[in-house]
């Protein structure tokens, strides 16, 4: 499987957008802020729904109306977040999917969409049971606290690549080398 990851990264790198992107003295550089800037609105207003969920914030506000307020610009933020992602990873591809950091960011990701999911459809199944209570019911409180928990962890994945103490091209431990897909003598920065 590292092996396949790596043989498609390397394709992409050598493709002209890829090449253009990360090596444009300025349009990495937008497309990062943009990213950063999404990350921003959409998780200050995912944090926000998600402390509303446990009752620390905002608790005399019905969670209906929270809810139907932000989700639009939060849906926005994350679609945009998306798009300069995969724009991201496309300018560096192979250096991206060497990471360790980076491996740990996309499993938890898979683990928040599908939490996110499951979230929006306990809280719709049972809004009117609870909407103007300070805080939600136990497995929704649950949710949001999975929910908090892994998008910290994601954002300093997200940091931590730019400063991956665990590049292929150094001796690293096998497993180590296993989780990053490092691929034994293909190593391209």
């Amino acid at each position: 499987m590292n092996q396949l990851i790596f043989d498609i990264s390397v394709w992409l790198d050598d493709t002209a957008w890829s090449t253009a992107i990360h090596e444009s003295y300025y349009l990495y550089n937008w497309i990062e802020s943009t990213h950063v800037i999404t990350l921003m609105l959409s998780l200050g207003i995912l944090f926000l729904i998600d402390l509303r969920m446990l009752g620390w914030a905002l608790p005399n506000v019905p969670a209906t109306r929270l809810a139907e307020r932000l989700n639009t610009p939060m849906l926005i933020g994350f679609i945009v977040m998306f798009i300069t992602g995969i724009l991201l990873f496309y300018a560096v591809p192979v250096r991206s999917s060497q990471s360790l950091w980076f491996r740990i960011k996309m499993v938890l990701l898979v683990v928040c969409a599908v939490n996110a999911y499951l979230f929006h459809r306990r809280m719709t199944q049972s809004m009117t049971t609870w909407e103007n209570e300070p805080r939600a019911p136990s497995s929704l409180r649950k949710g949001a606290m999975i929910s908090l928990a892994f998008w910290t962890v994601i954002v300093l994945c997200g940091r931590f690549i730019a400063y991956d103490w665990y590049d292929c091209e150094y001796p690293q431990p096998d497993l180590v080398r296993a989780l990053a897909g490092c691929i034994d003598g293909q190593t391209r920065f």
